[in-house]
């Protein structure tokens, strides 16, 4: 049975847990981080040297980073769809995967940090204007990627939860987002999923003023 550390209301333990439950693989997640126990003890620092969440364990292996914890659940785990074993079908889903758990997440998170981490007092609206300046062409690129398409790669795969989970969270925060059908379209798609639903769709207001 896997074994996820990580508090559920952090996006990169919302990516491992949407995919977990994707794959419906038996696991248990035992909240570590903000709240709950300390990512920073020796006994967690000895399986995450970084002192951040999430950590896998199968068995005796142990991961931490959830990018590379999904594409190793994706590999054992996944079947032809969500895992592609041709190298030149899975790259340029991996490429998508890449952009949007660091180029399009990154700024995000930006903005998530800005509007909701941030106290009302410490906020620099120079700051938030730059970041929104950044991830309109993002989420424009994305969206030309979508259009036509209801994922994106040619079905459901690991690359749309690496670029889906923070979904939630661009479409929730309040900034002025453009006018993009085809994300938007994506988004309510990705929502008809009962794992996205329950394990990607996780309030955030606990963490307001925490930085």
């Amino acid at each position: 049975m896997l074994t996820i550390y990580g508090r559920r209301n952090s996006s990169n333990v919302q990516l491992v847990m949407w995919a977990v439950h994707e794959l419906g693989l038996p696991h248990e997640r035992i909240d570590y981080g903000f709240g709950h126990a300390s990512p920073l003890s020796p006994e967690f620092l000895a399986m995450n040297p970084m002192g951040k969440v999430p950590v896998l364990r199968d068995g005796d292996v142990t991961l931490f980073e959830a990018a590379a914890i999904l594409r190793y659940l994706g590999a054992a785990y996944g079947d032809e769809a969500f895992w592609p074993r041709d190298a030149r079908v899975r790259g340029p889903l991996d490429t998508w995967a890449e952009w949007g758990k660091n180029s399009f997440t990154e700024v995000v998170l930006r903005i998530f940090y800005h509007s909701v981490r941030l106290p009302p007092d410490q906020r620099d609206p120079a700051y938030l204007a730059e970041a929104i300046a950044a991830l309109g062409p993002l989420a424009a690129i994305l969206d030309k990627r979508l259009a036509g398409r209801e994922y994106l790669g040619e079905s459901f795969s690991f690359a749309d939860i690496a670029v889906g989970h923070i979904l939630h969270r661009y479409f929730t925060l309040d900034w002025p987002r453009p006018d993009l059908p085809a994300l938007a379209a994506y988004y309510a798609r990705l929502q008809t999923r009962a794992a996205y639903r329950d394990h990607a769709m996780v309030n955030y207001e606990a963490l307001r003023g925490y930085t």
